[in-house]
């Protein structure tokens, strides 16, 4: 047992090609990277994987983990955060990641168990549709891109944003949660 996962093993990570632990979480990020790649064309070289995002709350600093960060033509255009569960309670702490992967808000936040999906549209929040189908493949993102403003995260949104993700991430998270990283 390694934290509170059950490790099957180890597992080539489709995007990176890394041996990584084997475990049912990321035997779901697996499918949905090879969803992504195969099903919604997008190249391994758009698609970052496990990227760590630093929130802090006041003295309070964390690494948080998104599942995929995508970016086409230079600019982070969408992230896919895994957790399983239940989608609604996860969307506020989705949107927060949204508003600090980069210097400005991304158009599309997709949260999902592995089995359903919610597919945000980042400057509102509001759930654009649902489904794994849903999730924009690479010509519909670029589509996305061309009307998205990428309007810039004030220094102020940044640190609330950063406080809303560090509560819904790290207050109350299991003290053998091995995928954050408390600093």
């Amino acid at each position: 047992m390694n934290g509170h996962h059950l490790i099957l093993g180890e597992l080539v990570d489709f995007i990176t090609g890394e041996a990584i632990s084997d475990t049912h979480d990321e035997r779901h990020r697996q499918s949905l990277a090879r969803l992504l790649v195969n099903g919604k064309g997008f190249d391994r070289n758009e698609i970052q994987t496990r990227f760590e995002l630093l929130t802090r709350a006041g003295v309070n600093r964390a690494i948080v983990p998104v599942d995929f960060v995508i970016s086409l033509s230079g600019r982070v255009c969408m992230i896919v955060k895994y957790g399983p569960g239940s989608l609604v309670t996860r969307h506020r702490s989705a949107l927060a990641a949204s508003r600090l992967v980069a210097d400005y808000q991304i158009p599309v936040a997709v949260v999902t168990n592995g089995e359903q999906a919610d597919v945000l549209e980042g400057p509102t929040g509001e759930v654009m549709r649902r489904g794994l189908e849903a999730i924009p493949d690479r010509v519909e993102l670029l589509r996305v891109m061309a009307d998205a403003a990428f309007k810039p995260i004030t220094k102020k949104r940044a640190e609330m944003e950063s406080r809303i993700l560090y509560c819904f991430e790290i207050d109350g998270s299991c003290p053998c949660d091995d995928t954050i990283c408390r600093l």
